[in-house]
């Protein structure tokens, strides 16, 4: 983040614009068609349904409709090509996005800049040679194909990775030889979230997928039935193992993972509640293992994290909403058995490892991290020393390992790597993106807020130093709130632009996270979903009565349940916002459960099914509840076309009933991204695309 003040940019965009010459805006028709829901007595209409189907020909032909009225909108704009031109400048600096360690070679994930998808490389000691391992760059010209999931056997001989297309969730994965480079014959298929993780021995690995969908219907039918297979190398992807399944429960995911004697394998049940899970395991020791319920009833989270023979080490918020470590003989595994090892802090644990003897524990305290080690007796030995106020993870390691790798950064810190010997206690430098811009001219502050019901809200401030609060400074809130999801402090070349411009950045921590343990997160779900907003809004009602901005000034950003989270406080308080970004939001809370993974989203939102939970749904929708005739802000909607994620049919209906609704001068516009998902993957040529047309955005319509 290279200071302009006053050289080619800075200047230009905080300048007043002129106004465009087109001050009214032909939207696109969308034809009403008369459908009627009936939710428990309650008559709903949809009369955009037929916006959800993306391969009808109306669809197409609606959604290159509204492409050109976007365009023909950001064509006005003469400073889009100099944020363009900037942005392009604050990604071009080399950086690495992870870095981990196996069997004493080291892996590391790094762009040269504009490279539009990171590179993995591999070097045989810490300070030894990178040589190319996977290029993924190499597989499609426009650099739609993405590297979605890596997995190395213990022996560093083999590879387990995964291809995504055009920002789908959709996965294959292959196995290349480390050594040569060369891949070997290996295919598996209709694989979503998951990982690979190998058997001991390093002749197959286990991992989840999917029955092959319609493929008309590919992005956007539901996805059932998940299965838990193993895969032996050498060998047809029709040939491999089931290894558990339930019919019965149709939206149940499977995560495996092999315990590091390989005595073990840990299969971690997803429910669609991210607050709890089950835990079953098998022993495969025997030729035919079984299937043990460990934790059979849905009572906390519970996840494995390492074992000492038959006595499991167990993350868990049974009995603890912050996180504590448990340990259970699987063996005797009636409750009065669990002893407990790492009691409940005060701050929350978001990971636990078992390493070399010891327990190495991740935690938020106010929304940065925390690292701490403790001995098994749980007695703390050390805690990290860690460069700022920032976010800390650690790498994947081995029980057998004597080295742990892991990563600092901050909002205005790009992401750097440590290795760190738990012989010594030091750390040194692994890799270290490199600076494109000056740290010391830029600040982050914490503040707290009070929200509607009197609870206290943290939120970060990013900004350059010396900032007036005088009511006047563009500034962007952000937030997510939900799915037990911390917003930490992050390095954005995106966000640095915005400070570079003169603005601020504000990430508010709501409720719905795990900032604060499963309390917080709790007290932002279902029935109590209102909290969330009521967060958001206070924490734009502090940013205007501090004076960091005014509402003209004032823009709001959230993507997926962000996305949700902007169109919700959209319809309850447009008249405290200057313009507004929802990006691929789930807005019809009534239909969210009918595409894809929606069904997953249940344990957070509620069903609509359910009626009481459907009257809290209806309430706060951001599709059911925008009024006709209202003066909505400036409004800009992104979604894209292979969103299998938040499929775009949520966007489209909400595009479509916005504009004809709105009732002020403000633009309502929709842009929709190709060959591009709900974010993961997305090349890095796309992403400056979308930031310089949401920066354009905000500079004419906050009047920079």
């Amino acid at each position: 983040m290279r200071a302009l003040t006053c050289l080619f940019l800075t200047c230009a965009l905080l300048a007043p614009s002129a106004d465009l010459k087109v001050n009214k805006y032909a939207y696109p028709p969308a034809k009403k068609v008369d459908v009627v829901d009936d939710y428990h007595g309650t008559k709903v209409r949809d009369p955009y349904r037929w916006l959800e189907d993306t391969n009808s020909p109306e669809t197409t032909a609606w959604v290159e409709a509204e492409n050109k009225v976007t365009a023909a909108y950001f064509a006005q704009i003469p400073q889009r090509a100099k944020i363009h031109a900037r942005l392009t400048e604050l990604f071009n600096y080399e950086r690495y996005s992870r870095a981990f360690e196996v069997a004493g070679k080291y892996f590391l994930f790094k762009n040269d800049g504009l490279q539009n998808q990171d590179v993995l490389y591999v070097a045989d000691k810490p300070d030894g040679t990178e040589r190319v391992l996977l290029d993924p760059n190499t597989l499609r010209a426009d650099g739609t194909a993405a590297l979605s999931g890596v997995s190395v056997d213990r022996s560093a001989k083999l590879l387990a990775y995964a291809i995504a297309q055009a920002g789908s969730d959709w996965s294959e994965w292959h196995v290349r030889d480390i050594s040569t480079g060369k891949d070997l014959p290996d295919l598996v298929q209709w694989t979503k979230f998951t990982n690979a993780d190998w058997t001991a021995d390093g002749r197959a690995f286990y991992y989840q997928r999917f029955p092959q969908p319609n493929d008309k219907a590919a992005l956007t039918q539901s996805n059932q039935d998940a299965q838990l297979y193993r895969h032996t190398l050498g060998e047809p992807q029709s040939s491999d193992q089931l290894i558990y399944q339930r019919p019965d429960h149709p939206h149940w995911w499977f995560g495996a993972t092999v315990s590091d004697d390989g005595r073990y394998l840990a299969i971690q049940v997803e429910t669609g509640d991210t607050a709890k899970n089950l835990l079953f395991y098998q022993d495969l020791k025997g030729a035919t293992p079984k299937t043990v319920e460990l934790i059979s009833q849905l009572l906390a989270q519970f996840q494995f994290i390492g074992n000492q023979g038959s006595t499991f080490f167990i993350f868990t918020t049974d009995n603890a909403p912050k996180g504590r470590v448990i340990a259970i003989d699987v063996q005797h595994p009636d409750r009065a058995n669990w002893k407990e090892i790492v009691p409940e802090q005060p701050e929350t644990l978001s990971s636990a490892q078992y390493v070399d003897g010891k327990l190495v524990l991740s935690y938020l305290k106010d929304a940065h991290s925390v690292a701490k080690i403790t001995a098994l007796n749980g007695k703390l030995e050390r805690e990290l020393a860690l460069p700022g106020l920032g976010t800390s993870g650690f790498s994947a390691a081995h029980v057998t390992d004597t080295e742990l790798i892991y990563s600092f950064d901050s909002f205005t810190a790009p992401l750097a790597f440590y290795r760190y010997d738990l012989k010594t206690s030091q750390s040194t430098p692994l890799r270290q993106s490199k600076l494109s811009f000056d740290p010391a001219l830029y600040e982050t502050e914490q503040v707290f807020y009070k929200s509607k019901d009197g609870t206290r809200v943290p939120m970060f401030l990013v900004h350059k130093k010396g900032l007036q609060r005088n009511g006047q400074n563009p500034t962007l809130l952000y937030a997510y709130g939900g799915f037990n999801i911390a917003l930490t402090p992050n390095f954005s070349p995106m966000f640095l632009d915005w400070t570079e411009m003169g603005g601020v950045v504000a990430v508010a921590n709501l409720r719905g996270g795990s900032e604060y343990g499963e309390a917080w997160h709790q007290a932002g779900i279902k029935l109590h979903k209102q909290n969330v907003f009521d967060d958001f809004i206070a924490a734009a009602e502090f940013l205007i009565s501090n004076k960091y901005t005014s509402t003209p000034k004032l823009a709001i950003f959230g993507g997926s349940n962000g996305g949700l989270l902007i169109g919700a406080v959209l319809n309850q308080r447009p008249d405290l916002f200057g313009a507004a970004m929802p990006a691929v939001g789930v807005m019809d809370m009534l239909r969210f459960n009918k595409f894809t993974i929606g069904a997953a989203w249940e344990g957070d939102y509620g069903s609509p099914e359910n009626p009481q939970e459907f009257k809290a749904l209806y309430a706060y929708s951001p599709l059911h509840n925008i009024r006709t005739g209202v003066h909505y802000p400036p409004t800009l909607i992104t979604t894209s076309d292979h969103d299998d994620r938040v499929v775009p049919g949520h966007s489209f209906k909400y595009a479509a009933t916005l504009q004809a609704a709105q009732g002020g001068p403000a633009p309502i516009l929709i842009r929709i991204e190709t060959r591009a998902g709900h974010g993961a993957g997305k090349p890095t040529t796309k992403i400056i695309d979308e930031a310089a047309d949401r920066f354009a955005f905000l500079v004419h319509e906050l009047h920079m």
